[in-house]
Order: C-alpha cells, then structure tokens, then sequence
C-alpha cells in the first residue's frame, strides 16, 4: 500500500502548478500571438527539474539556457550541413551534444533530446532565435521570479 506523504504532495503540488504556468506562458505565446513559436518539446522535461528539483545543478540557468542552445545548435548543424542518413544523423548528433554539454559544464538533461527533434523537424537556424533562446530567456526569468520570490527558495545558487 501507498503511503501518503504530505511534504512530497505539497511539492509536486507546487511543481505541477508552475510548471502549468510556465508552459501556458510559452504556449500562449505561440498560439495566441503573432511573434512566433515558444514551445520545443524539451522544455516540458525542464520543467521537472525547474520546478521539482530547482536546487540541482542541473536546473540552474547557465545549465538550461546553455544545454538546450548548444545541443539544439549541434541538431540544426547535423540536419543543415552534414549530409547523412537521418538515423545516423540523429545518433551522432545527441551523442554530440551531450559530450559538448558535459565538456563546457552546462548539462542540463532535458536537453539531450533537442537534437532529435531538431533533426526529426528539418529545422533552420532561426530555430534557436524562436523558440530556443527566446523560450530558454522566458523560462528561465519564471524560474527565478517563482522560485526566488513566491517560493522564496534559494534560485539561483550560483
């Protein structure tokens, strides 16, 4: 039998409900507004570790904003200049991606996944403009403003 815990319902609580937010920011952006797109998939994985988990190092802002330019960079580079099958395309790209993630400190886990769908979708480099950096900026000034003000949570640590 499950045992109720009140702190771990409170938290995921709270993580569900900005995350929601977070997310219906971006969304609203895209659907409801003509500057263009918000949304990459990877962002809802963000949320996990923005929101459930935001004193992991993984989750602080150099990490998110640079996981998921450097990772979806390396996508668009595969798909736009690098002529080969796309499942070796996408398989050298993520491992790409999360090698230079690792090597330039910024891993941010949700973002190892952007190089596929960046490749999967034939992207431009204006991918990284909208929604890459614009979304990363967003998610990461919710971040802080929640974290750090509503919550009042140490966000971020460094």
């Amino acid at each position: 039998m499950i045992k109720f815990n009140k702190e771990i319902f409170k938290k995921a609580l709270i993580a569900g409900f900005f995350s929601a937010l977070t997310i219906g920011v971006l969304t609203t952006l895209t659907y409801k507004s003509a500057f263009g797109l918000f949304l990459a998939g990877s962002f809802g994985s963000s949320m996990v570790l923005l929101f459930g988990f935001p004193e992991s190092p993984f989750a602080q802002p150099k990490n998110v904003f640079f996981g998921h330019l450097v990772t979806a960079l390396v996508g668009v580079i595969f798909v736009n200049l690098i002529p080969l099958p796309i499942y070796i395309s996408i398989a050298l790209a993520v491992g790409v991606g999360i090698f230079l993630m690792i090597f330039l400190d910024v891993v941010h886990p949700p973002a190892g996944g952007n190089p596929i769908m960046v490749i999967i979708g034939s992207v431009s480099f204006d991918y990284l403009l909208l929604p890459i950096i614009s979304g990363c900026l967003i998610i990461i000034s919710l971040a802080i403003l929640i974290n750090k003000f509503i919550l009042k949570k140490n966000y971020p640590l460094k």
